[in-house]
C-alpha cells in the first residue's frame, strides 16, 4: 500500500512535537489527519510527498488584502506597535509578506524559501504552485513572498500577512493564485479600501476578486470590508456619502449584510480644524478600530474550530464528493472502452475469427496445421493474443486520457488540488492492470470507510472538548476566578495546617519523653 514518504513523516512528527507544547488536542488532530491521509493514498487522491495536513494553517492567521495607497502598511505597524513595513502613498511593496514572533530584539526579512520548505507556514510547497503558472515562475518564488520576524507581543500566537496592492488593471495570474491561496488558508481577512478615491467604480477589477468572489463563500462572514483613512472627508464633512458610495458599490458586487468598517490613523492623519468634525470622525475610528481588535482576539480560539472543521470538511469531501465522483468516472470510463472496443478490437477479433472458420472450411494447409500442432499454434498464436492486448491497453489509456481532461475543478475551496488528486486517483483506476468490470474505486473497502467514520466521530469529540474549555452550560464549572481563591483558600489552609503541626509535635515528643 502507498503511504507517505520519508520527508513527510518527518515533518509531520516536527508539527507533531511544535504542537505538544500548545495543545495536545492539536497533535491528536494531527494524528486524525494522518488516518485521511492513509486513506487517500490507498485511493490515489494523494501522491506520497503531499499530506491534508499541510494544507491547515496551524497558526491563526490573519491577512490584509487591499488597493494600493491604502494603508495596509500603516494599518499592520499601528495594530504591532512598531515600524515593520514601509508605508507611503505609493506602492512600496510588492511581495506577499508574512510577519511572526521572534524572540530576536532586531526585526529580520528572510526570503521566501524559508515560507516554501516550512509545513507550520502557510506558503508550504508554493514553488509547486507557481510552476503550475509557469514553468519558471517557481524559480522566481522570492520575487513573491518573504518572511519578517519581529518581536511584537501583538504578533505572539498568531502570523499576519501583507499583500500587494490591488488596482483596476488585470493582475498577473501568479499574484492571483497566491492571494487566493491566502484567502482560502486565513482565519480572518481584512479587505482595506481607500477613502481618498471617492469613485469605486473605476475599481470593478478589484471590486470583483476582492468582494464579488468572497461574497457566496461559506466562510464569507471571515471577511472585514474596512474604508480606511477617512480624515480625508473632513475638509467636505461628507463621510456619509463617500461611505454610501462605497456600499453601493460592493453591493453590486453581491455584498448586502455585514458591517462596513470606517477608520483612520491619528498619527497620520491631515490637521482637521473643525474640532465637532474631528471629535466626530475620531469616534467612528476609535469604535470601528475597537470592533476589529476585539475580532481579531478571536481569532486564536476561532482556530482551534476551524482546524476541525477543516478535518470533518476533508472527511465529507472524501466519502460525498471524491469517491462518488470516482466511480462516476469509472462508470464513464468503462462506457469508453466498452464503445472503442466495439469500433477497433471487435472487427479485428471477428476477422480472425472468420479467417479461421474460411481455413477450415477449405481445408487451407496452414490452419489445419497450426491447429494440429501446439508449438506452431503458440508461433502463431502468442504474437496474435499479444498485439490484441496491446491494443485493448491503448484503448484504456485512450479514454482514461479523453475523460480526464474533462474532470472538473470541484465545489470545495481547494477545488484546483483535489482536482489533481482527482486525476492522479483517476489514472491509478484505470491502469493496465485494473478490470473495467470492477466498480468501486482501489482502495475504497471497509478500512476506508472505518478510518473516515472514526475521523467524523474523533471531530465531534475534538468540538465538544473545546465546548468544555471555553462553555459551561450546566453552570457547574467554576469560574477561573472562582478556581483561583479555591486554590489560594487551600494553600493557605494548609500552611495553617502546618503551623499547628509544627507546634504540636514538639509537645508530643516532651510528652513522651
Amino acid at each position: 500500500m502507498p503511504g507517505p514518504n520519508r520527508q513527510v513523516k518527518q515533518r509531520l512528527s516536527e508539527l507533531e512535537s511544535h504542537l505538544k507544547n500548545e495543545n495536545q488536542l492539536l497533535v491528536d488532530v494531527v494524528k486524525s489527519f494522518r488516518s485521511l491521509d492513509r486513506v487517500a493514498y490507498r485511493l490515489g487522491l494523494l501522491k506520497t510527498d503531499q499530506s491534508f495536513a499541510f494544507h491547515v494553517p496551524w497558526w491563526p492567521m490573519i491577512s490584509i488584502l487591499g488597493t494600493f495607497s491604502a494603508g495596509k502598511s500603516s494599518f499592520i505597524n499601528r495594530y504591532i506597535g512598531a515600524k515593520l513595513q514601509e508605508s507611503g502613498t505609493q506602492a512600496v511593496d510588492d511581495k506577499f509578506t508574512v510577519m511572526c514572533y521572534s524572540k530576536d530584539k532586531e526585526s529580520r526579512s528572510l526570503p521566501g524559501i524559508a515560507l516554501d520548505a516550512d509545513p507550520r507556514f502557510p506558503f508550504y510547497k508554493m514553488r509547486e504552485e507557481l510552476d503550475k503558472v509557469s514553468l519558471s515562475e517557481g524559480a522566481r518564488i522570492d520575487s513573491y513572498l518573504q518572511l519578517k520576524t519581529c518581536p511584537s507581543e501583538q504578533l505572539k500566537g498568531q502570523i499576519l500577512i501583507d499583500s500587494p496592492g490591488f488596482d483596476a488593471d488585470a493582475q498577473r495570474t501568479a499574484t492571483l493564485r497566491i492571494t487566493d491561496h491566502i484567502m482560502n488558508m486565513s482565519d480572518l481577512v481584512l479587505v482595506l479600501f481607500d477613502a481618498r478615491r471617492p469613485e469605486p467604480g473605476a475599481m470593478r477589477d478589484t471590486l470583483q476578486h476582492l468582494v464579488g468572489e468572497t461574497v457566496s463563500r461559506s466562510d464569507a462572514n471571515k471577511f472585514l470590508y474596512i474604508l480606511n483613512q477617512i480624515d480625508t472627508t473632513a475638509s467636505e464633512d461628507n463621510l456619509e456619502e463617500v461611505v454610501g458610495a462605497w456600499q453601493r458599490a460592493i453591493a453590486e458586487k453581491g455584498l448586502t449584510a455585514g458591517k462596513f468598517y470606517t477608520i483612520f490613523n491619528p498619527d497620520q492623519a491631515r490637521p482637521i480644524e473643525d474640532d465637532k468634525v474631528r471629535e466626530r470622525l475620531e469616534a467612528k475610528s476609535n469604535a470601528d478600530m475597537a470592533d476589529i481588535y476585539a475580532r481579531v482576539s478571536q481569532v486564536k480560539v476561532e482556530r482551534f474550530y476551524r482546524i476541525i472543521a477543516n478535518l470533518e470538511r476533508t472527511a465529507h469531501q472524501i466519502a460525498d464528493e471524491l469517491v462518488p465522483g470516482l466511480i462516476a468516472l469509472k462508470k464513464k470510463w468503462r462506457r469508453g472502452v466498452a464503445w472503442r472496443s466495439a469500433v477497433f478490437l471487435l472487427p479485428l477479433i471477428g476477422g480472425l475469427a472468420a479467417a479461421g472458420v474460411y481455413g477450415h472450411l477449405h481445408s487451407t494447409p496452414w490452419w489445419n496445421w497450426a491447429i494440429s500442432s501446439w508449438q506452431t499454434g503458440m508461433i502463431v498464436g502468442v504474437p496474435i493474443v499479444m498485439v490484441l492486448i496491446w491494443i485493448y491497453a491503448q484503448i484504456k489509456k485512450s479514454a482514461s486520457a479523453k475523460i480526464s481532461k474533462t474532470i472538473p475543478v470541484t465545489a470545495s475551496d481547494l477545488g484546483a488540488e483535489r482536482r489533481e488528486g482527482m486525476i492522479h486517483a483517476f489514472k491509478r483506476n484505470t491502469g493496465f492492470w485494473n478490470s473495467v468490470f470492477r466498480t468501486s474505486p482501489v482502495g475504497w473497502g471497509w478500512r476506508s470507510k472505518k478510518a473516515l467514520r472514526l475521523a467524523l466521530s474523533n471531530a465531534d469529540r475534538y468540538v465538544q472538548e473545546l465546548n468544555n474549555t471555553y462553555t459551561d452550560p450546566s453552570g457547574k464549572q467554576a469560574s477561573p476566578v472562582a478556581t483561583k481563591e479555591k486554590a489560594d483558600k487551600t494553600a493557605e489552609t494548609e500552611k495553617t495546617t502546618d503551623e499547628i503541626a509544627d507546634t504540636v509535635k514538639p509537645a508530643e515528643e516532651t510528652k513522651i519523653i
